[in-house]
């Protein structure tokens, strides 16, 4: 009898989800599946990827990314290490941005809250048109330098990274004649270029408003009584914060450097509103690059490629991640 009941409650469990497994079948597992093919194929977008006339190209998607000589493979490498200049820089900092605001709203509620989430609710694409004005030869960032006696840079005109500013412009020689993946190793040491740096600047001011919100809740559910105790034994305000509120967010901490891993290697819009991979293709990324080689080249196999390898790279640098924040036992 109990196997019967036990039985009904199964099916209709099934039941009951159905609706939503066929949804997320039909508008997630099936599109992701047909990109997928669409990556092993040469498919210009001309007609159907999946008759015969469209040739098939196997791997050759995948490896002209990663080992034939070519426009291709620098093109990718380019953009992968402008990405990865922009993870570099973004998370870390929106990071403990994001967890000083919090400590701030945290005992100053109302406009506070407010003004420091308002980017966050803001169109990404407004917010990249009115920084294209502010960084502009004859933007306001330039002239608050001016005034400074700093002559400010051509934001989006220059595509020197910020690396080789300070190391100079003269290349070492061991340097220029030793590559990596169709990149010299001086190329690969750049560092975000001017314009790069531009754009680092907007997705750190919008999007640690949001992160702020969930060190916010963290914050907030911690218990009360472990900052008294401490308070009681003499320890100051940043001891607090070290010894005692610290250890207790690592939970938070992997959410948000999740989600901030995840949204700058997917950077698209700013990209595309503010550079559109210039100058010189320093602000190029594998998003990007990947909208690029489909839409506009109608190279739609090789575009789909850059997609599922994107998804790797996320993949693998997440699992990287919550190894090295895994919790430790003794």
């Amino acid at each position: 009898m109990a196997a019967g009941i036990r039985g009904n409650e199964r099916g209709a469990g099934w039941l009951f989800v159905a609706p939503a497994l066929i949804i997320l079948g039909l508008f997630l597992a099936l599109p992701i599946l047909m990109a997928l093919w669409v990556s092993l194929t040469r498919w210009n977008g001309q007609g159907s990827p999946f008759t015969s006339g469209v040739p098939f190209a196997g791997l050759g998607n995948y490896t002209r990314l990663f080992a034939s000589d070519g426009l291709t493979r620098q093109d990718f490498m380019t953009s992968v290490r402008n990405n990865g200049y922009f993870v570099l820089f973004v998370v870390p900092i929106q990071t403990a941005l994001a967890l000083g605001l919090a400590l701030v709203v945290n005992r100053r509620r109302g406009f506070f809250r407010t003004a420091f989430y308002f980017p966050s609710v803001t169109s990404s694409v407004a917010i990249s048109v009115v920084f294209l004005f502010m960084f502009a030869n004859t933007g306001a960032v330039n002239d608050l330098l001016g005034f400074a006696g700093i002559d400010g840079p051509a934001w989006f005109s220059d595509p020197r990274g910020v690396f080789h500013l300070l190391l100079g412009d003269s290349a070492p020689g061991f340097m220029t004649g030793h590559s990596l993946l169709g990149l010299t190793w001086w190329d690969w040491i750049s560092g975000p270029s001017v314009a790069m740096c531009a754009i680092i600047a907007l997705v750190v001011w919008t999007t640690s408003g949001t992160f702020m919100l969930m060190f916010l809740a963290a914050l907030q559910g911690l218990p009360v009584q472990l900052d008294e105790a401490g308070l009681i034994d003499g320890a100051n305000r940043w001891q607090r914060f070290r010894y005692i509120t610290l250890p207790q967010l690592p939970p938070v901490l992997f959410l948000v450097l999740t989600l901030g891993l995840i949204s700058t290697w997917q950077v698209f819009d700013q990209i595309y509103v503010m550079s559109q991979g210039n100058p010189a293709k320093s602000t190029l990324t594998p998003a990007y690059l990947s909208y690029r080689t489909a839409f506009r080249d109608f190279d739609y196999g090789s575009g789909a490629a850059i997609s599922f390898v994107l998804f790797v790279f996320i993949v693998v640098l997440t699992g990287a991640q919550r190894w090295l924040l895994r919790e430790r036992r003794p």
